[in-house]
C-alpha cells in the first residue's frame, strides 16, 4: 500500500466504490443473459475476461483517480445500478451476482492492499432470501468479502418488498451476524419512469430505510448488526429533528440509539452537505466515501475538483486531526473489520 499522501496521516480508506468500469465482456454476457431468458433459451456461458483486462480498466480509471487524490484502499462492490434486481428470474439473478462478485473478488486479488471486495446479492422481487444468503457466505467466508449491498426495494422504484424491519430478512441478518459483516444498504435501478434512479430513488431509499428503523425494532433483535446508508443518509441529516419528533409521537426510543448500529457515509457533493452531515452526526458514525466512480462526473467549479472528490469537503469541515482519522480510517474498520485482512 502507498504511503498516504500526507505523510503520518490516516490510512484513507474510501467504503464506497464501484466496479462501473467493467471490461466489455460482462456487459456483453449480461445483455445474452437477458436475451435468453426473454427469448427461452439456454442461457449463455460466463464471459472470459482475462486479467490484463481488468487491470488496464481499474488502472485507467478508479486507480488513476484514487492515486491522484491520496485514497489508499476502496471497498468496491459491483455496479450498483447493474445489478438490476427488477430482473424477476431467480437462477438469472444467481449467475449474475456470481459473475459481477467474482470480477470484484478478481480486481482485489489483483491490487492487493487497494482494494477490499464488497458483494451484490442474488436479489428478486418475487423471491426469498435463501439465495442471497448464500451468496453472501460465499464470498465472505470463502472469498474474504468485507460485506455487502442490500437492496430494501427489488421492485426498481415500486417498493413491493417488506420493510427491511420484517422476519423476511431475518435469515440474512442471522448470517450477517455470524459472519460479522455490515450491509450498506443500497438499491438499483429504477424501473419506475416517476423516479430518476442517482436522483431520487438512491436518495429516497436511504431516507426511507431510516424511517424503517425508527418505527421497527431491528436491533433490539439483532444487536450486533450493522447497517452503512450510503450517499449522506440521503435526507436524514438534514431533517435529523423530524425523525427525532416522529420517533417520540410514535413511543419510539430516541433516534440517538440507532446509531449503535447505523452509520452514514461521505457521498455528499458540495460543502455545505458535508458541514451538515458532521454537525448533525456524531464523527463516530460517519465514513469516508466518494462513491467513485458513480453517479456525478466532471468537476465542481466551485473547488475546481472532481464533484466526487469528496476529500475536499471532508478536509474543509472544521474537524481536528482526532476526528479525521476516525471518519477517514477508524470507523471504517471499526464497522468493516474483514477489512484488516486486506491491509498491510
Amino acid at each position: 500500500m502507498t504511503k498516504p499522501v500526507n505523510g503520518s496521516g490516516p490510512v484513507i480508506i474510501d467504503c464506497h466504490g464501484h466496479y462501473t468500469t467493467t471490461p466489455s465482456a460482462l456487459r456483453e454476457f449480461r445483455t445474452a443473459q437477458l436475451a435468453a431468458l426473454r427469448d427461452g433459451t439456454a442461457p449463455p456461458a460466463p464471459a472470459t475476461i482475462r486479467d490484463d483486462e481488468i487491470v488496464e480498466s481499474i488502472e485507467r480509471n478508479q486507480l488513476r483517480i484514487m492515486r491522484e487524490r491520496g485514497s489508499d484502499l476502496m471497498i468496491l462492490s459491483p455496479r450498483a445500478s447493474g445489478m438490476a434486481h427488477h430482473v424477476d428470474d431467480p437462477a438469472v439473478a444467481r449467475a449474475w451476482a456470481r459473475a459481477s462478485n467474482d470480477l470484484v473478488h478478481r480486481v482485489a486479488g489483483l491490487f492487493p492492499g487497494r482494494f477490499a471486495p464488497a458483494c451484490q446479492l442474488p436479489q428478486t422481487p418475487s423471491g426469498g432470501v435463501e439465495d442471497a444468503v448464500a451468496e453472501l457466505r460465499r464470498c465472505v467466508a470463502e472469498l474474504g468479502f468485507v460485506g455487502c449491498l442490500l437492496n430494501p426495494d427489488p421492485s426498481g422504484g415500486y417498493w413491493a418488498a417488506k420493510p427491511l424491519t420484517d422476519p423476511f430478512w431475518f435469515p440474512l441478518y442471522h448470517e450477517l451476524v455470524t459472519l460479522d459483516a455490515p450491509a450498506m444498504i443500497h438499491v438499483s435501478a429504477s424501473v419506475n419512469p416517476s423516479i430518476h434512479d442517482l436522483g431520487a430513488h438512491y436518495l429516497n431509499a436511504d431516507t426511507s430505510v431510516f424511517m424503517q428503523l425508527v418505527r421497527g425494532e431491528l436491533f433490539e433483535r439483532y444487536p450486533t448488526l450493522r447497517f452503512v446508508i450510503p450517499h449522506g443518509g440521503g435526507a436524514v441529516p438534514y431533517h435529523w429533528g423530524r425523525y427525532q419528533g416522529l420517533a417520540a409521537r410514535l413511543e419510539r426510543p430516541p433516534i440517538d440509539g440507532l446509531l449503535r448500529n447505523v452509520f452514514f457515509d461521505t457521498a455528499v457533493y458540495h460543502q455545505p452537505g458535508i458541514d451538515l452531515l458532521h454537525r448533525v452526526v456524531p464523527v463516530e458514525n460517519i465514513l469516508f466515501a466518494s462513491e467513485l466512480l458513480g453517479a456525478v462526473r466532471g468537476d465542481n467549479p466551485a473547488t475546481g475538483a472532481g464533484w466526487d472528490h469528496t476529500r475536499v469537503y471532508v478536509d474543509r469541515a472544521g474537524l481536528d486531526d482526532a476526528a479525521l482519522r476516525k471518519v477517514y480510517e477508524h470507523n471504517a474498520r471499526r464497522v468493516f473489520p474483514r477489512l484488516e485482512a486486506h491491509l498491510p
